[in-house]
């Protein structure tokens, strides 16, 4: 049976990431300023404005989106993750895909996203692609400590631990695994940087047609692998998306 305190916890942390638009969104679109100075200061105000989560979700607009989203991962987690991780748990269908988009390659391209973007602004003189690259780096940072402080929290078994016939729908704390861990499968990684990051990309080239669409096309092409390779469930990859998606457009650039 899943462990009710780590229902709750991941619960709560959801509803809180889909309620955070009207509540961080202070400063105007665009606006908010970013150098390799500030980057530092600019996280540790995104982590004090994550970690004071009860002021948004006491407000009567964040209601409606933090209890749809809420029911929404429940509806994953319940009927999504069983037969979705036993059939790529025991599928060889995505054999090709799944080396293409290997853990280690996905999350190169993710962490070394701000590397172009920042070189082109260097050698363009394009100050908009440096923010851009810092913003990302930023938001990068922003999402490994919500994704370590949820893990220790959740300590969700991976579905490629589990045996192909085994039980998928009892996963969190399971035998009370060991107290400090980075391997918990809540949330996915991948989903959380590769969401942040192309949330910023996404948002600050909006005038760019394709751009939102090569952005969070690729990072839900991430999203995808990690259920193909069994690393992680739907309700992750989906938890995962809407935390990055958040800390990127709310979080980090306050839009």
């Amino acid at each position: 049976m899943v462990s009710n305190f780590g229902m709750r916890s991941q619960f709560l942390w959801a509803a809180f990431f889909a309620s955070l638009s009207p509540a961080l969104a202070q400063t105007p679109a665009d606006q908010r300023d970013v150098s390799w100075k500030e980057v530092i200061p600019n996280i540790l105000e995104d982590q004090r404005e994550i970690w004071t989560f009860p002021a948004p979700l006491a407000q009567d607009h964040n209601i409606i989106p933090a209890a749809a989203f809420v029911a929404g991962a429940a509806a994953t987690m319940a009927w999504a993750d069983p037969p979705g991780a036993r059939y790529f748990r025991n599928s060889h269908a995505f054999n090709t895909y799944n080396s293409v988009f290997a853990t280690t390659n996905t999350l190169l391209v993710t962490a070394l996203t701000p590397v172009p973007f920042y070189l082109a602004g260097m050698w363009k003189k394009d100050v908009k692609a440096k923010k851009t690259a810092l913003f990302s780096a930023e938001a990068l940072a922003d999402s490994e400590v919500v994704l370590t402080v949820l893990k220790q929290v959740t300590n969700r078994e991976r579905p490629i631990s589990i045996p192909p016939n085994g039980r998928f729908s009892d996963s969190f704390w399971d035998g009370g695994r060991r107290s400090f861990t980075t391997s918990s499968s809540f949330p996915s990684g991948h989903a959380i940087a590769a969401f942040s990051v192309a949330t910023v990309v996404a948002r600050r080239y909006r005038d760019h047609r394709w751009a939102p669409f090569v952005a969070y096309g690729a990072a839900a092409a991430i999203g995808f692998s990690r259920m193909t390779l069994s690393a992680h469930f739907a309700s992750d990859v989906l938890v995962g998306g809407v935390l990055g998606y958040s800390i990127g457009r709310f979080t980090v650039l306050r839009q």
